[in-house]
């Protein structure tokens, strides 16, 4: 089938949300590794999501090149015209984007789409994600809401990563600590910059002692009840019913 539109990329996340389950989200470097993915996807009966990280999209551009928008537009392209070819919905992400590689990864891609919805077509990508987790919470959410205004014009979801995940990836690393658990302050300035969705939707990436990559046993504690806080200094900040989950989260 086609990658996914932005109205079935919105279908399937608020399917995924009502249903209680996730989306595999398959980090890829090349075009053997998206038809990879994209084979076990099919195989496994199931849509999924395909990802580029800033180091894969470097990667992918050849050791000539090295340009993280040449990589992700190559493999995208290449994605939209294998995911043809099976039976499943395939959707394109980008992974961690931190302050200094916005300017070079997040803000052109956006800008890619939003020239193709003017011309009438689909976005190229369905979803980006900005890592704000370096930067103080204001800072942030400031950017947040300039993405994401700009992740509207190209029809596209914005991921936004509050608190941080420990671990390392993608040469980014933050110590296990305590800052592994977004705060209520945290949600509820979330809420503040970028609203409900009526700013345009997009994914709240919230940590609760996740973490990336390798780490000793024991030194993580996960507290999925930070999530369920979130959701409850939300709904309450907004007035919504007791149970409303206001924000959409991604891990």
């Amino acid at each position: 089938m086609p990658i996914a539109t932005p109205e079935v990329y919105a279908e399937m996340l608020a399917r995924a949300k009502q249903h209680a389950f996730a989306f595999p989200a398959i980090n890829c470097t090349s075009s053997e590794t998206v038809n990879a993915a994209i084979k076990g996807f099919a195989d496994a009966g199931s849509d999924g999501i395909i990802q580029f990280s800033t180091g894969g999209a470097e990667f992918a551009s050849g050791l000539g090149v090295k340009d993280m928008v040449t990589g992700a537009v190559a493999l995208a392209e290449f994605a939209h015209v294998i995911a043809q070819r099976y039976p499943i919905t395939v959707a394109l992400h980008t992974d961690h984007c931190p302050k200094d590689k916005l300017d070079t990864y997040v803000r052109p891609l956006l800008a890619i789409s939003a020239e193709r919805v003017r011309a009438g077509a689909d976005p190229l990508f369905q979803s980006h994600m900005w890592d704000g987790s370096a930067v103080p919470i204001k800072e942030n959410l400031t950017i947040a809401a300039e993405l994401l205004e700009r992740a509207v014009a190209a029809k596209i979801i914005l991921e936004v990563e509050i608190g941080v995940v420990g671990g390392e990836e993608d040469g980014v690393e933050a110590e296990i600590n305590d800052k592994l658990y977004t705060s209520p302050e945290d949600f509820e300035a979330t809420v503040d910059a970028l609203g409900a969705g009526e700013n345009g939707k997009y994914l709240l990436a919230a940590t609760f002692g996740n973490v990336h990559g390798v780490y000793k046993p024991g030194n993580v504690v996960l507290k999925p009840e930070v999530l369920a806080e979130g959701q409850r200094v939300a709904a309450a900040k907004l007035g919504l019913p007791e149970g409303s989950k206001p924000f959409d989260f991604v891990f």
